[in-house]
């Protein structure tokens, strides 16, 4: 049985293979805090892949689709792709957060990061933190308000055409919104991870 000829499989095949090579690079394995940076940056493209994804290709595909009067319409995007994206998407956005704080808190640094003790510029921890209040702007934007009115969209939950249009606004506002700050989130998180001062 070939395991790429399903998600799971691919999936679980993935999972094994990271696991061979930690094997094999040595006895030493990984520790909690790499383990969970690990499942950070894992969780972490996911959402921000899907997060693109959006904004980049399904929100100008549905455009472009009520457009074509000949064409086949968006229904097939919103009935059949965008359900499951979502799927992934806001829950790939909860276990990035729920990540990115085990990691701090297995560094001893995720109070300092909320709070900003001694904030500078200077300090990695003040730039994770800016990063990590980023991300939790994010994951609020992806549970509050675009989700649910996501839901009000694609027909999951009853709403009048005028709760529609107003849903689709706010989702669109609140996916920008989470595109943009992804910017400056990634640059923090990078910067931290590579000590790079500013």
């Amino acid at each position: 049985m070939n395991p790429l000829t399903s998600i799971w499989g691919t999936i679980i095949s993935g999972f094994i293979l990271a696991v061979i090579i930690v094997i094999a690079l040595g006895p030493t394995g990984i520790n909690p805090i790499e383990l969970a940076v690990w499942a950070h940056v894992l969780a972490g493209i996911t959402w921000i892949g899907l997060l693109y994804y959006f904004n980049f290709v399904q929100v100008p595909a549905v455009g472009a689709a009520l457009a074509d009067k000949d064409g086949p319409g968006p229904a097939a995007i919103n009935k059949y792709v965008a359900p499951p994206a979502l799927l992934w998407f806001r829950w790939a956005a909860l276990a990035t957060w729920l990540t990115g704080a085990a990691a701090l808190g297995h560094m001893g640094i995720l109070k300092s990061s909320f709070t900003f003790e001694g904030f500078s510029f200077a300090s990695n921890v003040s730039i994770i933190g800016i990063g990590a209040w980023l991300g939790t702007i994010m994951l609020f934007n992806v549970w509050v308000l675009i989700w649910p009115n996501q839901k009000k969209i694609l027909g999951m939950v009853q709403a009048s055409a005028d709760e529609i249009a107003g849903a689709k606004k706010v989702a669109l506002m609140a996916s920008r919104t989470n595109t943009l700050l992804s910017i400056p989130m990634l640059l923090c998180m990078t910067a931290f991870a590579h000590n790079l001062p500013f």
